[in-house]
Protein backbone atom coordinates (compact mmCIF):
# COMPACT_ATOMS: atom_id res chain seq x y z
CA UNK A 1 0.00 0.00 0.00
CA UNK A 2 1.09 3.55 -0.73
CA UNK A 3 0.24 6.03 2.02
CA UNK A 4 0.43 9.81 1.75
CA UNK A 5 -0.32 13.01 3.56
CA UNK A 6 -1.87 15.43 1.07
CA UNK A 7 -1.93 19.14 1.91
CA UNK A 8 -3.70 21.15 -0.78
CA UNK A 9 -4.27 24.86 -0.37
CA UNK A 10 -6.92 26.55 -2.47
CA UNK A 11 -6.08 29.03 -5.19
CA UNK A 12 -6.86 32.62 -4.28
CA UNK A 13 -10.47 33.79 -4.44
CA UNK A 14 -12.04 30.39 -5.18
CA UNK A 15 -14.37 30.04 -2.20
CA UNK A 16 -17.45 30.23 -4.47
CA UNK A 17 -15.98 27.54 -6.73
CA UNK A 18 -15.10 25.41 -3.68
CA UNK A 19 -18.66 25.64 -2.38
CA UNK A 20 -20.10 24.84 -5.84
CA UNK A 21 -18.27 21.48 -6.02
CA UNK A 22 -18.19 20.73 -2.28
CA UNK A 23 -21.10 18.25 -2.34
CA UNK A 24 -19.34 16.18 -5.04
CA UNK A 25 -16.05 16.37 -3.11
CA UNK A 26 -17.73 15.28 0.15
CA UNK A 27 -19.63 12.41 -1.52
CA UNK A 28 -16.47 11.10 -3.21
CA UNK A 29 -14.45 11.47 -0.02
CA UNK A 30 -17.02 9.56 2.06
CA UNK A 31 -17.15 6.78 -0.55
CA UNK A 32 -13.37 6.43 -0.49
CA UNK A 33 -13.38 6.52 3.32
CA UNK A 34 -15.74 3.54 3.31
CA UNK A 35 -13.34 1.71 0.96
CA UNK A 36 -10.36 2.53 3.19
CA UNK A 37 -8.56 4.76 0.67
CA UNK A 38 -9.09 8.00 2.56
CA UNK A 39 -8.27 7.49 6.22
CA UNK A 40 -8.87 11.03 7.44
CA UNK A 41 -9.74 14.31 5.76
CA UNK A 42 -10.58 17.84 6.73
CA UNK A 43 -10.65 21.45 5.64
CA UNK A 44 -7.74 23.74 6.45
CA UNK A 45 -9.21 26.78 8.18
CA UNK A 46 -8.08 30.37 8.48
CA UNK A 47 -10.20 32.98 10.24
CA UNK A 48 -13.18 30.58 10.09
CA UNK A 49 -12.87 30.31 6.29
CA UNK A 50 -11.97 27.13 4.36
CA UNK A 51 -8.68 27.69 2.54
CA UNK A 52 -7.59 24.17 1.67
CA UNK A 53 -7.73 20.48 2.49
CA UNK A 54 -5.63 17.89 4.27
CA UNK A 55 -5.98 14.16 3.82
CA UNK A 56 -4.31 10.95 4.94
CA UNK A 57 -4.78 8.47 2.11
CA UNK A 58 -3.86 4.86 1.32
CA UNK A 59 -3.92 3.40 -2.19
CA UNK A 60 -2.83 0.08 -3.73
CA UNK A 61 -0.27 1.79 -5.94
CA UNK A 62 1.21 5.14 -6.84
CA UNK A 63 -0.78 5.00 -10.10
CA UNK A 64 -4.10 4.51 -8.29
CA UNK A 65 -3.24 7.41 -5.98
CA UNK A 66 -2.49 9.77 -8.88
CA UNK A 67 -5.58 8.55 -10.78
CA UNK A 68 -7.69 9.54 -7.76
CA UNK A 69 -5.91 12.87 -7.36
CA UNK A 70 -6.37 13.78 -11.02
CA UNK A 71 -10.12 13.15 -10.76
CA UNK A 72 -10.68 14.64 -7.28
CA UNK A 73 -13.40 17.32 -7.66
CA UNK A 74 -11.35 20.12 -6.08
CA UNK A 75 -8.34 19.23 -8.22
CA UNK A 76 -10.15 18.90 -11.55
CA UNK A 77 -12.33 21.99 -10.99
CA UNK A 78 -9.47 24.37 -10.22
CA UNK A 79 -10.06 24.81 -6.49
CA UNK A 80 -6.77 23.37 -5.23
CA UNK A 81 -3.53 25.04 -6.25
CA UNK A 82 -1.99 21.96 -7.88
CA UNK A 83 1.31 23.78 -8.47
CA UNK A 84 1.79 24.08 -4.71
CA UNK A 85 0.21 20.83 -3.48
CA UNK A 86 2.24 18.92 -0.88
CA UNK A 87 2.31 15.14 -1.22
CA UNK A 88 4.28 13.44 1.53
CA UNK A 89 4.83 9.67 1.37
CA UNK A 90 4.54 8.11 4.81
CA UNK A 91 3.84 4.97 6.74
CA UNK A 92 0.96 5.37 9.14
CA UNK A 93 0.93 3.76 12.58
CA UNK A 94 -1.58 0.93 12.61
Amino acid sequence: MMEYLVVAYDKENVLDKRLAVRDEHIANTKELMEKGNILQAGAIMENEKMIGSSLFVSFESEKSFYDWLENEPYAKNGVWDMDEIKIVPLRLLK
